[in-house]
């Protein structure tokens, strides 16, 4: 038996290799540790210095310390990834980059990333296997569901609630909100690079622009 702890990013896309240099930081000390990517095909290709597994062939292998972490942005296909993992007993990790900033009362959830120069500040609430991309920050007082997605540069101000599934895209800034009438963005929402959101973001809708408006079909 092997009894090594094998640390696995799902994914080896540019993401993927964005997060791999935060876990080698965060678990840099360990002396008995693997580093690896994940993907659904088998290769025999090597990235940045880490070997490409698949799937089956980490559920196989006879560490019994397995862990993950899903660096891939669509949040449904994050959830059927967690999924498999949980299933097949393999753990799932947070990653956060040293100068990630949390402050006060903040709750996250299991298989979360934060990617280097991202905030929380206080009395926030974060569901499973949120992603935070660099330079993005959430405030006070915000709610944030299972599987939801920030892209590059998300300004998340003060009383916002996202339910599950949302994408907020690259530089996109979300109003603040009041404590008895926060922003609301829909379950599923998305949110278009760079759009300004002054109203609340209806389920599925896709909005665009400042201030953003649901995208013409």
């Amino acid at each position: 038996m092997d009894n090594r702890t094998i640390y696995a990013v799902y994914g080896k896309s540019g993401f993927g290799r964005e997060v791999m240099p935060i876990i080698a930081e965060q678990f840099c000390d360990e002396q008995d540790s693997v580093t690896l990517f994940l993907d659904d095909e088998k290769t025999d290709e090597v990235v940045n210095g880490h070997s490409v597994w698949t799937f089956d062939e980490l559920e196989a292998h006879s560490s019994l310390k397995k862990r993950s972490v899903i660096a891939i942005a669509d949040g449904k296909v994050r959830e059927r990834l967690a999924t498999r993992c949980a299933a097949a007993n393999i753990g799932c990790m947070s990653v956060v980059a040293t100068n990630h900033v949390r402050m006060d009362n903040c709750m996250v959830g299991e298989g979360a990333i934060f990617c280097p120069f991202t905030t929380l500040t206080s009395n926030i609430v974060i569901g499973v296997h949120f992603q935070c991309n660099i330079y993005s920050y959430i405030a006070h007082d915000c709610v944030i569901g299972d599987f939801v997605t920030f892209a590059p540069g998300v300004k998340c101000n003060g009383n916002v609630h996202i339910e599950d599934h949302a994408y907020i895209g690259t530089g996109a800034i979300l109003k603040q909100g009041t404590s008895d009438m926060p922003l609301r963005i829909g379950r599923g929402a998305v949110v278009g690079m760079g759009a300004v959101v002054t109203k609340d973001v209806a389920p599925g809708a896709i909005v665009v622009g400042n201030p953003a408006r649901p995208l013409a079909k």
